[in-house]
Parts: structure tokens; sequence; C-alpha cells
């Protein structure tokens, strides 16, 4: 028996990892977090808008296991190619279409800055960016606001 209501409520949970890259530190008078981009896909349908991998919870799956799914499927990355961040975990909530939404995010490193990203029909393009050039492609405030927290927890622990 299929329960529209509670069907309709999981599809506003969603879960991502907000990916990151540490490249070769520069110049020794270089700004903490100068070196670290973050990774954004853009969507291959409606506004094709930029955001991190991401996607609906299936019935079964815990937050994280959906997170660590919906990364692999979007961008061919699977969890030995990069490290979870203990410490950071971030709450979005935001309506869509007059619906709550709550997409929840955790924070992962790339154990090898070049490793090869492989998008899925969802997608159309990815880029590697700076926090100000990420947070312009991000559009919505709120991911704004999770991409300029993640740098912050990161700049904190530098």
């Amino acid at each position: 028996m299929e329960f529209p209501g509670i069907r309709r409520a999981m599809a506003l949970r969603a879960c991502g990892l907000i990916i990151y890259r540490r490249l070769q530190a520069g110049s020794p008078s270089s700004k903490v977090g100068d070196n670290i981009e973050y990774l954004l896909l853009q969507t291959s349908y409606g506004t094709h808008h930029w955001t991190p991998p991401k996607g609906h919870v299936d019935p079964g799956e815990d937050d994280l296991q959906t997170a660590l799914r919906e990364t692999q499927e979007e961008a061919g990355l699977n969890s030995s190619q990069f490290t979870l961040i203990e410490g950071f975990k971030k709450e979005l909530q935001y309506t869509v279409r007059s619906k709550p939404k709550t997409i929840i995010y955790w924070l992962a490193e790339m154990n090898d800055c070049n490793t090869e990203i492989k998008l899925s029909d969802e997608h159309q393009a990815f880029r590697w960016l700076k926090l100000e050039e990420a947070c312009k492609c991000a559009e919505y405030k709120e991911m704004q606001g999770a991409l300029r927290a993640v740098h912050q927890f990161l700049c904190s622990k530098a």
C-alpha cells in the first residue's frame, strides 16, 4: 500500500556532500584558504543551476548513505576517493513550489585533487571553484551561506 503523503514528504528531504580539494599551497604570504576549491555540478534540467552532489533519500537509507550514493551517481566519486571531515554538518531549509525542503550536507576532502569527475546525465558540467566564484555560481543564498560556513570552518582548522 502506498501513502502519497509520506512519499511526498520523503521527496522533500535530500542529502549530499560539499566536496573540496586543496591545491598546492602558493607563496608563503598566501591567505589561509586560498588553495581551497569546491566542486559544483550544473544540472542538465530546469534552470541549469549549480550545486554540490545531492539527492533525495531512498526508502531504507539513512541520510549519510544517501549523500554517499548520490555523490557516486552524480560525480562518479566513491567513498575511497575522499575523506569525510568530522565536525561539519549543515542543514538547509527552504521552500520549493510552496513546499518545505530540507537538505543536509556533510563535508568531504578529495584524497587526490586530480581525481576524474564522471558526471551522470543529470548534470551537464562541473567546475572546481574558489569560494567567491562558487558563491556566484550557486545563486541561492542558502547554498552561498553553506559554502561560506564550510570555508570558515576549514580556515579555522588551518
